[in-house]
């Protein structure tokens, strides 16, 4: 078993809010409807890199693009969790 905890300390929480936040609009909005929503953790690893290069723009290095894509990432596994424990019966409204 790999210990990733390492990759905690990349996680930028305003990125993570601003992906989780336009991922679930993205998904309820149906864009990726015609095409599946497989694609939703692939835009918000970009839209992660692209947030986390803008706010850090006079010291851009890799730290800061791999912060962006683990935070873009992350907010779609946050998704995940918060819809599995929100639909504990199945029947949930809005997740």
């Amino acid at each position: 078993m790999t210990d990733l905890s390492f990759l905690l300390e990349y996680i930028n929480l305003i990125t993570l809010g601003i992906c989780l936040c336009v991922g679930f609009a993205l998904k309820y909005a149906k864009i990726f409807d015609w095409l599946g929503n497989q694609y939703i953790p692939l835009s918000m690893l970009v839209l992660g890199t692209i947030i986390n290069v803008l706010v850090n723009i006079p010291s851009i290095n890799a730290a800061v693009v791999l912060g962006g894509m683990i935070s873009g990432l992350a907010s779609t596994g946050l998704y995940e969790m918060m819809r599995n424990l929100l639909d504990k019966d199945g029947k949930s409204d809005i997740l």
